[in-house]
């Protein structure tokens, strides 16, 4: 987090009118998906409004998307998401569970930074969506005195909806600064060793609390239309890549773990297979047992806690499955924060001694 308590001086020898600068500092600034500042309706309407309203998001031409999405889509749609965030919120401190495990994320990494280089580095975090929004941020970072700004979002894999979106409003915020500091952009982190081996490690906790072994992990990520991939982006491929160092560390053959897509959005085909059909189908194989991981997300949120703990397990024990398990996103395990943190000092390199 920010410190509130950073000094401002006016630099030596320069006259007397000369406004007062901060000292130096190196901004780490991490960024998720975003959150709905509450579950009741008009919050939940800004949130989806502008998700829904981003091009990377949805690419339909605006003349033909926007009457939709107003008129029809956003006055339902935050009744049922509502209800879906209601399901999971956090009540204690009436925030969402991203929000939380976010907070968590960005404290534990702070700390790491600290023991590492001293007061030198800051870390805090933003949402593309909703609050803390990512120009507030920047703000805050430049007026700390943050001259570069390491801006890491916290998606393994790369995509346009994603990872694109992120760095798109990143850059706008620099556009706004008068004086813009030395950026830099994490790249996807999808088959960093760090990053496998705590996924591993959290398949094989998952595993050992169980008296009933599954019979197949269902690796889970969140879906795309497929016009994305073969116009260009590399999300499928590197999610592919995910499963398999996965599969490779934990010494499995490909008949014990399946990768899959979920969140499918509109009516045009998504990247296959999708994961609420796909277990369906898993039951009626006869595979009664099944656990279910999403290494695609940083935290867990709705699409998680909802999504896949609920509506995915639902159609499993529908079709006839008996044993789902899902294991939790990294959050903020120590493994996971040894990773971004191993990340983000690769990332550092130039910048600090």
């Amino acid at each position: 987090m920010l410190d509130a308590t950073t000094k401002a001086a006016r630099p030596a020898h320069a006259p007397a009118d000369h406004p007062a600068i901060a000292g130096p500092k190196v901004g780490v600034l991490l960024a998720n998906l975003g959150t709905p500042d509450h579950y009741s309706y008009w919050p939940m309407r800004r949130y989806l409004n502008e998700f829904l309203s981003d091009t990377r998001v949805i690419d339909y031409p605006k003349w033909k998307w926007q009457p939709i999405l107003q008129a029809i889509i956003l006055t339902k749609r935050p009744f049922s998401s509502g209800e879906a965030y209601k399901s999971i919120w956090n009540e204690d401190l009436n925030e969402s569970p991203l929000m939380t495990i976010t907070k968590r994320q960005s404290a534990a990494i702070a700390a790491r930074m600290n023991e590492r280089y001293g007061d030198q580095v800051t870390v805090d975090f933003c949402m593309r969506y909703g609050n803390p929004s990512t120009k507030s941020k920047v703000q805050e970072m430049v007026k700390a005195g943050c001259r570069k700004i390491l801006f890491f979002p916290l998606y393994p894999q790369y995509a346009g909806a994603t990872s694109a979106t992120a760095n798109d409003q990143f850059f706008r915020a620099l556009m706004e600064e008068p004086w813009q500091p030395t950026a830099r952009v994490v790249d996807p982190y999808f088959d960093q060793p760090k990053y496998i081996e705590a996924l591993a490690a959290s398949v094989e906790r998952g595993y050992a609390d169980l008296a009933d072994k599954p019979d197949i992990l269902v690796v889970s990520y969140h879906g795309m239309p497929k016009r994305y991939l073969m116009q260009g982006d590399p999300y499928h491929c590197q999610c592919q890549k995910t499963t398999r160092l996965l599969r490779e560390r934990l010494g499995w053959d490909e008949t014990q773990i399946t990768t899959t897509f979920q969140s499918v959005f509109g009516p045009e085909e998504w990247l296959k297979p999708y994961t609420v059909e796909h277990v369906a189908e898993l039951a009626k194989q006869g595979k009664r047992k099944i656990a279910v991981i999403a290494p695609a997300f940083s935290a867990d949120c709705i699409e998680t806690l909802e999504e896949i703990n609920e509506e995915i397990r639902e159609s499993f024990e529908h079709a006839g499955g008996e044993q789902f398990t899902y294991i939790p996103c990294l959050n903020d395990d120590p493994a996971h924060v040894d990773a971004l943190s191993s990340v983000i000092e690769e990332n550092l390199g130039g910048w600090l001694a």
